[in-house]
């Protein structure tokens, strides 16, 4: 029985689908965007996105666990170095998907995966943001922390 089993093998083995994800995970940090079809992309985003939450708090440990799973250096020292300097006050979320169509030879459903925040086009309007987390307990530091102005002063032109 396959209770609980939602793991898409992609028609590899699993040493194969380890070194492709690998490499396709080292190419996304390498040139920020690569196209490819969208199951490997929505499997590519779940691979990634775990590393770049690691990398955000640089130690040794984090980067031997990323090291395991990349096996590229290079990579590696990338993602520590720019990528997590990039996404360090973003939550979650560092990939988007973006489907492109079919591919003309065989008709499968490509797309194209990219690191949100390498994107100059869709972050050209945008300010950043700070911070999109609320407390539970109904205070708000912007509402609490905010200076309160000063009541203007009535002038006198009679005198």
């Amino acid at each position: 029985m396959r209770h609980g089993k939602k793991f898409n093998h992609l028609g590899r083995k699993t040493a194969h689908r380890k070194a492709m994800l690998a490499n396709m995970a080292c190419s996304l940090i390498e040139h920020k965007r690569i196209n490819t079809t969208v199951a490997k992309a929505k499997a590519l985003k779940q691979y990634v996105e775990p590393m770049i939450t690691k990398s955000k708090e640089d130690t040794t440990h984090n980067r031997r666990l990323v090291f395991a799973k990349l096996r590229q250096k290079g990579a590696v020292a990338e993602l520590f170095r720019d990528v997590a300097a990039k996404v360090g006050d973003r939550p979650g979320g560092y990939t988007r998907i973006i489907k492109l169509g079919n591919r003309l030879g065989d008709n499968a459903d490509m797309a194209m995966i990219e690191l949100v925040d390498y994107n100059d086009i869709y972050n050209a309007g945008k300010k950043p943001k700070k911070s999109t987390r609320r407390s539970r307990r109904g205070g708000s530091k912007s509402n609490a922390a905010a200076p309160v102005a000063p009541a203007p002063e009535a002038t006198n032109e009679e005198e």
